[in-house]
């Protein structure tokens, strides 16, 4: 109740400081993402026919923002065909994909840092995802859909604190940007022939006194790959213990559209209205066959089917007017996540080649995951500086059941009958109440802003069993949240920014139910720990940017993140439910062989045990990003671009063996690539060559190196005059795998005494695809 009346008073106080005079009025809107919005004096919409037709080519855009902001058009990635969001972010500074399937870009991962350190917003706001680490998979997003995309590097105090590697910020299309009509058809080949149709349309224009945008698409996802395991008894690979062959098809559609709808109000006022929404429907098959050597040959048939059924949406409203000497906004918005899919796998074994058993497996998901948030806020001017000061009010509540199913046959060719296993499920609902104040200034050559938000998290936990309530749990904390952010232009072309902010990471969902989880480690169980303090960090950035001639521009960032409260998978100490069958079903026949002996004269030795996650300590994150895109115009080449960035990552935590980076960090990501422009023949062409680092990732009982080859992309374009654009373009050149390596261990002691349970080697590969796609503005 503290911490509640505590965040009441002082948003209550805040606001009181709109009572106050002022010098003038702000001539600009608030962002979503902190930064200037569209000026409210602006009538000059963008022609959509420019995005079909590109005369030029786009580089990154140079920010006047006093926070260190990136900022990518989507005509800066489009030349190269990206279906989705994720096919954008691959090709900016210090984002990588490891976990990601080979071909496909789903978690964005900042400075290498697990997804769920990185917040993803959709125009500025917050959306909720499919992930349990609280991750938004952006290859949900399809391109077609954005203005632009931004990488927020540090915090500012109008913005949610959930972002230690940094902030990804998703524009939509807008109403007031944007004027015309076009539409996109097309079709992708992959490497096993199939061939997938794709359509997009957007039209904008004057609609009920106002501007109206809207958007529709609809694209085949398509995915074929072929996987190979070898497993060994140990890293010298001497002894093949088993192997597996497969082959895995991911088919279906994305649906997809996007609205909005922009007027003024009076003289001041504009109200808005935007939403999306993304369907997706797909069928996900698999194909193995394992064989293992024993005494016996043993070999598995194992077909699996995972439909997929997901719909992700969200609706906001805003309204912005003039307002006791400056600007008051208010901005309400709600967003949703429904997952109903399923996955079942079916296992055949043959011991020298005659049937000896069949059984199955199934898992249904039934997720729904809504947000609503309420932000108020007011900007004015304070002296020669800029005050902003408002609250932030969202509630979440995320529901989901897992159902499980079993089957075992008696005989070979018995129909599979899935009966009921017994389900769990969980209901965590926060509450947020986050006032938060800034003042921003420039006096010549400086800018400065300095904020403080003040985030408060009421949580309430509760799981079932089979229906049936098992238990509950509260859990409520704060954080205070201070950000600086200096800028210095040393001229018109050249800039230093500094930044200091405090972030946080709230736990994983799946981390806070105390619930537990049969073999969800391996043979060892977890139980989840709602007593868990989010993870917190005193972040530093350091950035030099420099523009080169008219629209080129270079920059590198040195950044460092000081973790605290780090969440990591403990041991507790306590046995398995595996082990402990084990050790009374072993007691029983201890005593049985032993008569007068007693439990104490028995020894047994668990090899499964209890986890949990806890706050274990500290951690450390740095590295350095390098980014460059320009006309090759200093060497006489006008019409050729490159683009260059680099970034190389390093973190450092202790764990229960020693140190290490952050699990699953790659070493390092970058991208280099160019397009050159043939303006008398209206055609263009470029490639963009991608890789990514080592990255390693170790918990209790298992370490993985995950490895990623090259990523090679080309492109030709032919230009019909000003409204038609047809463009080939290819992925995957270089036929690149995923490579995975897994160190398995049956428990810690044989973890840290390097005993061996298995050694894996994984490889994925899913061939070159091809795109073409025509565009005509109308």
């Amino acid at each position: 109740m503290k911490r509640t009346a505590l965040a009441t008073s002082l948003s209550r106080a805040l606001f009181c400081v709109a009572l106050l005079p002022a010098g003038f009025a702000s001539a600009q809107q608030v962002a979503p993402d902190g930064g200037n919005a569209t000026d409210l004096t602006a009538t000059d919409p963008k022609n959509l026919d420019k995005v079909v037709v590109q005369g030029e080519i786009t580089y990154r855009n140079r920010t006047e923002d006093t926070a260190p902001v990136l900022r990518y058009d989507l005509e800066y990635f489009q030349r190269f065909e990206p279906n989705t969001v994720g096919d954008m972010l691959k090709r900016v500074p210090g984002v990588a994909f490891v976990g990601s399937d080979i071909m496909e870009f789903d978690g964005a991962m900042m400075r290498g840092m697990a997804a769920g350190y990185t917040q993803v917003l959709v125009n500025g706001k917050k959306v909720p995802g499919a992930g349990d680490d609280r991750s938004f998979w952006v290859d949900r997003i399809p391109a077609e859909m954005v203005d632009h995309v931004e990488i927020l590097r540090s915090n500012s105090a109008n913005r949610s604190g959930d972002a230690m590697a940094g902030t990804i910020n998703i524009v939509l299309r807008d109403a007031y940007v944007f004027d015309g009509s076009y539409i996109r058809v097309g079709a992708n080949r992959w490497y096993d022939g199939e061939i997938n149709p794709t359509f997009g349309a957007v039209t904008s224009g004057d609609f009920l006194g106002g501007r109206i945008l809207a958007g529709i698409n609809v694209q085949d996802r398509y995915r074929a790959k072929i996987k190979r395991s070898d497993r060994y008894a140990d890293p010298s690979m001497d002894e093949l213990v088993s192997w597996e062959d497969q082959n895995e098809v991911k088919d279906g559609r994305d649906y997809s559209g996007n609205l909005s709808w922009t007027t003024d109000v009076g003289e001041t006022g504009r109200f808005g209205i935007d939403g999306f929404f993304v369907k997706t429907d797909r069928d996900v098959t698999e194909v193995s066959h394992e064989v293992e050597y024993d005494d016996d040959v043993i070999e598995s048939n194992v077909p699996g089917f995972n439909p997929v059924d997901q719909v992700n949406w969200g609706i906001g409203a805003e309204y912005r007017f003039d307002m006791a000497g400056g600007t008051t906004s208010f901005d309400l918005d709600h967003a949703r996540f429904e997952d109903n899919s399923a996955v079942r796998e079916e296992k055949h074994e043959y011991v020298n080649g005659e049937w000896d058993a069949s059984e199955a497996e199934a898992q249904s998901v039934d997720a729904v995951d809504k947000e609503t948030g309420f932000t108020l806020a007011h900007k004015r001017a304070l002296g020669a500086a800029e005050l902003e000061f408002g609250v932030d009010w969202r509630s979440k509540k995320r529901d989901i059941t897992y159902t499980n199913f079993e089957w075992e046959a008696d005989n070979e060719g018995d129909p599979v009958v899935y009966e009921l296993d017994g389900s769990i499920g969980s209901l965590i609902e926060e509450t947020r109440v986050d006032p938060y104040v800034m003042v921003s200034g420039k006096r010549g050559a400086f800018a400065w802003e300095a904020g403080l938000r003040y985030e408060t998290t009421k949580s309430d936990i509760r799981y079932r069993e089979d229906g049936e309530a098992e238990g509950s749990a509260n859990r409520d904390y704060n954080s205070l949240l201070p950000s600086l952010h200096l800028k210095w232009d040393l001229d018109e072309a050249t800039r230093i920014n500094f930044s200091l902010a405090k972030s946080i990471k709230r736990p994983n969902f799946n981390e806070l139910v105390p619930a537990v989880l049969d073999g969800e480690y391996g043979d060892n169980d977890y139980i989840g720990n709602p007593l868990l303090e989010p993870e917190s960090a005193n972040g530093l950035d350091l950035g030099f940017e420099r523009r080169l001639g008219k629209s080129g521009v270079v920059g590198v960032n040195f950044f460092y993140r000081d973790v605290k409260n780090l969440i990591e998978l403990v041991n507790t100490g306590e046995w398995s439910e595996d082990a402990q069958d084990n050790y009374e079903d072993d007691l029983e026949e201890f005593l049985d062989d032993n008569p007068g002996a007693s439990e104490d004269d028995f020894e047994f030795e668990p090899e499964s045990w209890l986890f949990t996650s806890a706050n274990v300590g500290d951690g450390k994150v740095y590295g350095v990003e390098f980014d460059l895109s320009t006309p090759l115009t200093a060497l006489g080449l006008p019409d050729t671009g490159v683009f260059l960035n680099y970034s190389w990552l390093d973190s450092k935590v202790e764990d229960f063996i020693g140190n290490r980076r952050f699990n699953d960090q790659a070493r390092s990501v970058y991208n280099v690539g160019f397009i050159h422009d043939m303006p008398a023949l209206q055609a263009s062409f470029g490639a963009t060559y991608r890789k990514q680092g080592d990255a390693f990732s170790r918990i209790v009982a298992e370490e993985v190196t995950v490895k990623y080859g090259a990523d090679l992309e080309v492109f030709v374009e032919k230009r019909f005059g000003e409204t038609v654009s047809l463009r080939l373009s290819a992925a995957n050149l270089l036929d690149a795998s995923k490579d995975e390596f897994f160190n398995k261990f049956d428990n810690l002691d044989d973890q840290i005494d390097r005993d061996f349970d298995e050694y894996e080697v994984e490889s994925e590969q899913a061939g070159p695809s091809y795109q073409v796609v025509l565009r005509w503005a109308f």
